[in-house]
């Protein structure tokens, strides 16, 4: 069946969540890079902390709970302006370089976000980043009060669009989020950014590493379930082919 629809994680995979090291570090000097890697795992950690124990929290504040725990936990002092001055990162995420070109490229396409993002998070950082007007629909899984990889998530994009998941091409660069759909039955292209090989020369056999390249080893590799991607791409500059090859 031709593919209609090309579905797109947000966090990780379109928007750039490294880049909020740029405000972590300038609020807390020589502690940014430590700040930005435990928050994301906690982000993370809680959706599906809260997932399991059935008490849901939206991400906007499930990022504020990951963040307030980052803070403490490194015992860095912080009142509400500073705190919400780095919140309002994730309304201001970059794009990958290559994201809105890939987009452009697969215009003729239905395209769409499904993200654990909240409904209003998500509307600002595609607003702020220029891609309103490419995407047909921005997909939050606050519908269904739980987070990926719940089948009931990817659901959501036949509700939502009106396509069968033999028609989605669902693209994301997270392992999990991968897992997920493949276990939900859509077809994949994971965006593998960090590849086994580069993150072996990362390392270069050090003992104690960077707080990024202990990331790129817990949260960037392809967990091994038996869920693996149809397609694999170190880019979104890559994607078109993918595409092309997925029908």
């Amino acid at each position: 069946m031709t593919v209609k629809a090309i579905v797109f994680d947000a966090y990780g995979t379109l928007f750039d969540i490294q880049s909020v090291a740029a405000v972590t570090d300038e609020a807390y000097p020589g502690y940014g890079e430590v700040i930005t890697q435990i928050w994301r795992l906690k982000q993370l950690e809680y959706t599906w902390l809260r997932s399991l124990m059935g008490r849901y929290a939206d991400f906007w504040a499930i990022t504020q709970e990951s963040l307030a725990y980052t803070l403490d936990g490194l015992g860095l002092d912080h009142d509400r302006s500073l705190f919400d001055r780095i919140m309002d990162k994730y309304c201001h995420l970059e794009l990958y370089p290559d994201a809105k070109q890939a987009l452009t490229a697969l215009k003729n396409y239905r395209l769409a976000i499904l993200s654990n993002g909240s409904q209003q998070m998500l509307d600002d950082v595609v607003r702020n980043s220029g891609l309103a007007s490419i995407l047909e629909a921005v997909i939050s899984v606050d519908s269904r009060k739980i987070f990926k990889p719940s089948p009931e998530v990817y659901e959501l994009i036949q509700t939502e669009l009106g396509v069968g998941p033999h028609e989605v091409l669902f693209v994301s660069s997270n392992a999990f989020d991968v897992c997920g759909a493949k276990n939900y039955g859509l077809k994949v292209t994971w965006v593998e950014r960090v590849t086994a090989q580069a993150l072996k020369r990362e390392i270069g056999g050090n003992v104690a590493v960077r707080p990024a390249t202990m990331f790129k080893a817990l949260r960037m590799r392809m967990e091994p379930f038996g869920f693996d991607a149809d397609f694999r791409v170190n880019s979104l500059a890559e994607l078109p082919l993918a595409v092309a090859k997925a029908g």
